[in-house]
């Protein structure tokens, strides 16, 4: 039987990580399923989703914690999840402000919805100079959700927050 692990790993960015994490699971019979991986402030952090046979889960996380230079955290799966929800996706342009993810997700959390990935960005405004915000976010939502109010109120944050609430 095999199990589900989700693993998360960060450290200061260097080359080999991905590979010691790696090598680790398929010293194990693992399998490397899925993975969201980013470098940031020097840091290079991710989240992966392995299987792996169940009397190996073990030894693979004590292997895991042994990587020097990386912190792991490691969680067994729920293998009852489910796939079939009815996903959403966001996405905002706005100017950047203090807070303003706390306020988007205020909003989203008050309808109900669930965020199951977000990627946010800081970029320079071309014409200004200050600072553009921007996310990305896959949500699901409970069933009669009203977009068009769920719209108004993420537009109601800023004046110059542009919305798109969009059905996968």
């Amino acid at each position: 039987m095999t199990i589900a692990l989700v693993i998360t790993f960060s450290g200061a960015d260097r080359a080999g990580i991905v590979d010691a994490i790696s090598t680790c699971i398929a010293a194990h019979e693992g399998n490397w399923e899925q993975s969201r991986s980013v470098r940031l402030a020097g840091y290079f952090a991710g989240v992966i989703l392995a299987t792996v046979p169940s009397d190996r889960t073990d030894a693979l996380s004590g292997d895991l914690r042994a990587i020097e230079g990386i912190s792991i955290d490691i969680a067994r799966g729920d293998s009852a999840a489910s796939g079939a929800d009815k996903l959403y996706t966001l996405e905002l342009v706005g100017t950047d402000q203090p807070g303003i993810v706390r306020q988007i997700s205020r909003v989203l959390v008050s309808h109900g919805a669930n965020i199951h990935e977000l990627e946010t960005n800081t970029e320079s405004a071309p014409m200004d100079g200050g600072m553009i915000f921007r996310a990305m976010a896959r949500l699901s939502c409970p069933e009669g959700l009203e977009i068009a109010k769920l719209t108004r109120e993420l537009e109601k944050l800023a004046d110059d927050l542009m919305v798109e609430l969009s059905f996968e």
